[in-house]
């Protein structure tokens, strides 16, 4: 298997990047790009952005893109130039213990309205990353212990499935 540090590296910024922001913010999506590919493509960014290993990741974060109701549907409309070698997506959500698992309400609007009521419900923010070549991870922040970063290559599993399939060929 690949070594995965670049990748973490480059989602441990992307999370710095976001948190910045603080709380309460949209579904955002990133490029993940060499940092030697960007800069030959934009040399005017030499000096502005750090370089260090050849293998380096930079993230771009695509400002067009806005999230529907349903995300995984607006992440398959999505395709990458061959320059991209990765893409990362940060978003908040809202989570119950497994044991309201069976609570929920089947209605999607019902059961998110049912989550976001609920005493025990945690809130958290997600950095989930993938490479063109199949490698992901995932990086976690909870709004109640914002000093503890978690991360595991399967946190979102789902998620990280999603974001590869954009790198699906425009002919398939």
């Amino acid at each position: 298997m690949a070594d995965p540090s670049r990748l973490i590296a480059c989602l441990m910024d992307v999370e710095r990047h976001v948190s910045s922001a603080g709380w309460d913010q949209p579904a955002r999506l990133f490029a993940l790009v060499t940092t030697t590919t960007l800069l030959e493509v934009e040399p005017q960014l030499r000096g502005r952005i750090p370089e260090t290993a050849p293998d380096a990741l930079t993230a771009i974060e695509q400002d067009e893109f806005h999230a529907t109701e349903n995300l995984f549907e607006r992440l398959g409309t999505i395709f990458w130039p061959e320059t991209v070698e990765g893409c990362a997506i940060a978003l908040e959500r809202a989570f119950l213990p497994p044991k309201y698992e069976d609570q929920l309400p089947e209605d999607p609007e019902a059961a998110a309205e049912f989550v976001a009521k609920h005493p025990e419900k945690t809130d958290v923010r997600v950095v989930v990353g993938v490479l063109r070549e199949g490698e992901r991870h995932g990086l976690a922040r909870l709004v109640s212990d914002p000093s503890e970063l978690l991360g595991a290559e399967d946190l979102v599993p789902g998620l990280a499935d999603a974001l590869l399939d954009t790198f699906r060929s425009v002919d398939s």
